[in-house]
């Protein structure tokens, strides 16, 4: 149940960022249900691996490398996956933030 819930989390904070962030564009609900289980899908195996591959880097930015690496992912999973559009870096870094922020909610509550 907690991945049910937190998945359709990611769903909603993914329609909620379309909505308000200029740049981003989702076409659908069934487009936004694909795009959450491909950032869960990269989150659990390609993040670990670039967060290690980086880590010199996050270290001397304090942590900060860190909502870099999160906006470059948000805005890779866009460049291949039709329905799913990011304009440019900033839109993908407040996106990938607002996401990344009711992701830390929702698990603190679920």
């Amino acid at each position: 149940m907690n991945i049910i819930a937190r998945f359709l989390l990611t769903v909603f904070s993914l329609l909620l960022v379309a909505n308000i962030v200029p740049g981003i564009e989702v076409e659908s609900l069934s487009v936004a249900l694909i795009v959450a289980l491909i950032l869960g899908v990269i989150n659990v195996t390609l993040k670990p691996i670039l967060f290690l591959i980086t880590l010199p880097l996050t270290i001397v930015t304090l942590g900060l490398f860190t909502f870099i690496l999160n906006a470059l992912l948000f805005w890779f999973i866009a460049v291949f996956f039709p329905g799913f559009s990011v304009e440019g870096f900033l839109p993908a870094f407040i996106g990938a933030l607002v996401v990344s922020l009711f992701s830390s909610i929702g698990s603190k509550v679920f």
